[in-house]
């Protein structure tokens, strides 16, 4: 697997990031269907989280979530190394953004991926990333399961834009 496959993946994540989140005001995207479920902004913060923390701890650089003061700017009731991973409902409803601050965050982690990925070669992609797992994770796997990942949150997203939608009849 080439870096420029891993790349045009991360790119069919940003291209599904835009159209969940686009025109939305803060409450549709804090709008959860009940008190168990996930927000779109939740999802998109989750995913961008993710890829962060993991590219971050690959890479061995700082956050783009702190080190681009993202953390201050959500101003989130939460420690600054969550990622979502684990929220319980209660959590979850604390994830509250609007589409720019989610967006623009979002893009600050895209373009750090990108620049991640355009120093790969071949070599770095098979080298082991996590051995705490059986089989070892090397860094292709990595990327492929954060990829996995957003993409199965930004579905999540989209699917609850689509509910937003037909209740506010936009």
């Amino acid at each position: 697997m080439g870096t420029e496959l891993l790349v045009d993946a991360f790119e069919r994540v940003r291209d599904a990031v835009h159209p969940a989140v686009n025109g939305l005001t803060t409450d549709e995207l804090t709008w959860r269907p009940d008190g168990e479920s996930n927000s779109i902004a939740w999802l998109v913060w989750h995913l961008t989280r993710i890829q962060d923390d993991h590219i971050a701890g690959i890479d061995g650089d700082p956050q783009v979530w702190t080190a681009a003061g993202w953390v201050d700017r959500f101003a989130l009731p939460l420690d600054p190394s969550d990622t979502g991973y684990g929220h319980d409902p209660e959590a979850v409803a604390t994830v509250t953004a609007d589409a720019a601050s989610l967006l623009g965050y979002f893009e600050d982690v895209h373009a750090r991926t990108l620049a991640f990925l355009a120093g790969l070669g071949e070599a770095d992609l098979a080298r082991v990333v996590d051995d705490r797992w059986d089989p070892p994770v090397t860094m292709a796997v990595r990327l492929v399961s954060v990829i996995a990942d957003d993409l199965q949150h930004v579905g999540q997203a989209a699917y609850l834009r689509g509910l937003v939608q037909r209740l506010t009849g936009d």
